[in-house]
């Protein structure tokens, strides 16, 4: 049997969310290539012209934006959580 640590159980509110933004940004690529595969298995014929490139860049530009505030989600949280070790 192990002894009682002095460290908390439970995760601080702050450390919870930056471990659970670190996780979206991992998960990322992998729902990325998903989304970008799944509509050309399913529906090859609608994505065979234009139609089907205006598809690729819109999930391509909503993966760019998902990024973007992911980034700025996870430097505000770096930023706080190197404020609060100070």
């Amino acid at each position: 049997m192990s002894l009682p640590s002095d460290r908390p159980i439970f995760l601080e509110r702050a450390a919870y969310r930056r471990r659970r933004l670190q996780d979206a940004a991992r998960l990322l690529p992998i729902v990325t290539i998903l989304a970008m595969l799944l509509p050309i298995w399913l529906l090859p014929v609608l994505l065979s012209g234009a139609a089907g490139m205006v598809i690729v860049f819109s999930i391509w530009l909503v993966v760019i934006v998902i990024s973007a505030a992911l980034h700025v989600r996870l430097g505000r949280a770096a930023r706080e959580a190197a404020a609060d070790e100070l």
